[in-house]
């Protein structure tokens, strides 16, 4: 065999249940060398000593670790090489793998091949696996007509199924190779097949090797997600080394990045490396890890993009392309945590624009569920901005996965952002984070310095339910203790920064701007790194929203006093105030839990 070439593709390989999809990927290992040394002669001897027949599917059972399963049951990673490239096949059997994948590995996946039996002919499950790679975005497809032995290697059978399957794949936009194959024969996988001379296509290695490689995104503009900020405190190390992949595009030593949904900016200093040299630049699918000059507040989620270059898309409200896989229903009552990129945010259906079932095209419209194995147009709603891009000009980072229970129950693709409430107020809060004067002293200097972390806690409630005697207590508890506290009634904004607008009145027509101008009054006090408690009657989540997008919203604890609460997602509800020692003790614990405050 010729040297191979270090360029390398992934594949995805899907197909119905025993429709010989292990078998074809066992063939190909087997025939392109690709096993451990001696593991096919193990095998068959195994086979052999358990009186069972030998089938090329126990190759790639075995290399899993599950043969004694008699089944995939898992995802897996599987390379091999042929004379042309290096391969990854990422072997998915089931939906939920595929949009697990989605954010895993599959979203680079640059091909796929779709194992289709002869003899059962095209099932749901083939369809929904077609309709799935679309939503992938993936155009390069081989479909492998398998057990063509057990259909006596009739043209005819291979003609009507790529006729049927064929038609299917252009209703949703694709076309596809269509190659007849035997996995357990070895027809046309990586060998010409001899009982099939009426076919003169290429085998599956061949159609393989014809993929085209796409390259790297590196001249597109740069997009990393945040997965991480590292922290060094031995020997004086006061490096903050930010982590994530990039996407798209390149990183280097002075580029000036914007941040988003935020905005906070920041040059690059150092590109930092882990037990190698340090790399001049950081392109497209590398991790990277760099610091940055001015010491800015990130968390995990935000997408870093170059100044100058086109900004991601912010927001709430998105409408949708899903994919739901949840035995139970998406509605529109339930909250669901939805992942896009290496953000997680709590999401809600707000509308379901129409429901399609994959496996025959039918759309129904005003349907008030979305059911199992359906594609759905929705309107979803996030509770705080994320950042994206379309799936027409960054594909990966237009893809999302819904999560509820802690499972990943659908997924899908982002179309376009929708208007929202807090739409112009977060274009202010992202102007003054580009115009912002950086002190020397970092947030977290100040936060190490007073031994606790910058907190808003809102107190809320009803008229009358001993708000203000509660935040008294607990900053009087807290300041005997050396805390750096500041209590501030809502009565402080209103009658003097808002002093030039109108208290609010029954239309309330002036609450999302005082909401606002404690927002940036708050702001001021957080990066003093102070811990700041205010009162304020009756908040609701949507307030509770205007202010978190005008601070850090993890920055933000929210104390509900009394039974009747509103919407409002609190931290701590405390229905009496019986004991004012005991009610303040809890909201310490809360700080500690937090760790906002440490333990004594």
């Amino acid at each position: 065999m010729n040297s191979v070439a270090e360029e390398k593709m992934n594949i995805i390989v899907a197909g119905h249940v025993d429709h010989g999809k292990s078998t074809v990927i066992g063939r190909l290992l087997a025939d392109t060398d690709s096993l451990p040394k001696g593991k096919l002669e193990q095998i068959q001897e195994l086979c052999r000593r358990t009186s069972r027949p030998f089938e090329y599917a126990f190759l790639l059972d075995a290399l899993k670790d599950e043969q004694a399963q008699g089944i995939t049951i898992d995802s897996a990673r599987i390379f091999f090489k042929s004379a042309k490239r290096h391969y990854l096949i990422l072997d998915a059997p089931g939906h939920i793998e595929f949009l697990r994948n989605m954010v895993t590995g599959a979203s680079h996946a640059e091909a796929a091949l779709l194992v289709i039996d002869a003899v059962e002919g095209v099932r749901e499950n083939s369809r929904r696996h077609g309709y799935m790679l679309s939503m992938l975005g993936i155009r390069q497809i081989a479909v492998l007509i398998n057990k063509m032995d057990l259909a006596g290697w009739n043209r005819q059978v291979f003609k009507q199924l790529e006729a049927e399957y064929q038609q299917f794949l252009k209703e949703i936009g694709l076309s596809a190779a269509f190659i007849p194959v035997s996995g357990m024969e070895g027809d046309n996988i990586a060998r010409p097949s001899e009982r099939m001379n009426w076919y003169q296509g290429p085998t599956v290695l061949e159609a393989l090797d014809a993929f085209i490689k796409e390259p790297l995104p590196v001249d597109k503009p740069f997009r990393m997600p945040v997965q991480d900020v590292y922290k060094f405190t031995q020997a004086g190390d006061q490096r903050r080394i930010v982590v994530g992949t990039v996407e798209t595009g390149a990183v280097r030593p002075g580029d000036e990045l914007i941040f988003y949904p935020s905005g906070k900016k920041s040059r690059v200093k150092t590109l930092e490396r882990f037990g190698s040299p340090t790399p001049e630049s950081y392109e497209a699918g590398q991790a990277a890890a760099f610091t940055l000059e001015e010491q800015i507040y990130l968390t995990r989620g935000q997408i870093a993009a170059r100044a100058g270059e086109p900004a991601p898309e912010v927001g709430r409200r998105f409408q949708v392309h899903l994919f739901w896989m949840g035995k139970e229903p998406l509605r529109t009552e339930k909250e669901y945590w939805i992942k896009v990129g290496t953000a997680k945010q709590p999401m809600r259906v707000e509308k379901i624009l129409s429901v399609m079932d994959a496996s025959d095209l039918q759309v129904k419209r005003q349907q008030e569920f979305v059911g199992h194995h359906d594609v759905a147009e929705c309107i979803l709603q996030t509770a705080r901005a994320v950042a994206f891009d379309r799936s027409d000009r960054f594909p990966t980072l237009s893809r999302f996965v819904i999560v509820d229970d802690y499972e990943i129950r659908g997924g899908g693709l982002i179309r376009h952002v929708l208007p929202d409430t807090e739409e112009s107020l977060r274009h202010r809060v992202m102007q003054r984070n580009l115009k912002w004067a950086l002190s020397s002293i970092s947030r977290e200097q100040r936060w190490e310095r007073y031994s606790q972390k910058a907190s808003l806690v809102l107190i809320t409630g009803r008229k009358n339910t001993g708000k203000k005697t509660l935040a008294r207590a607990l900053e009087r508890k807290l300041f005997a203790e050396g805390k750096l506290v500041y209590f501030m009634g809502i009565a402080n904004v209103l009658y003097g920064v808002d002093a030039d607008i109108k208290t609010p009145g029954p239309d309330m027509s002036h609450r999302p701007e005082h909401l606002r101008r404690l927002g940036e009054v708050a702001n001021l006090m957080l990066d003093a790194g102070m811990i700041l408690i205010v009162t304020a009657i009756g908040l609701t989540q949507n307030d509770l929203e205007t202010i978190r997008t005008a601070v850090d919203s993890d920055l933000v604890e929210v104390i509900w006093v009394g039974p009747d609460i509103t919407d409002i997602q609190a931290d701590l509800q405390i229905e009496t105030l019986e004991d004012l020692e005991v009610a303040a003790g809890q909201v310490k614990r809360l700080l500690q839990k937090k760790g906002i405050i440490f333990s004594v």
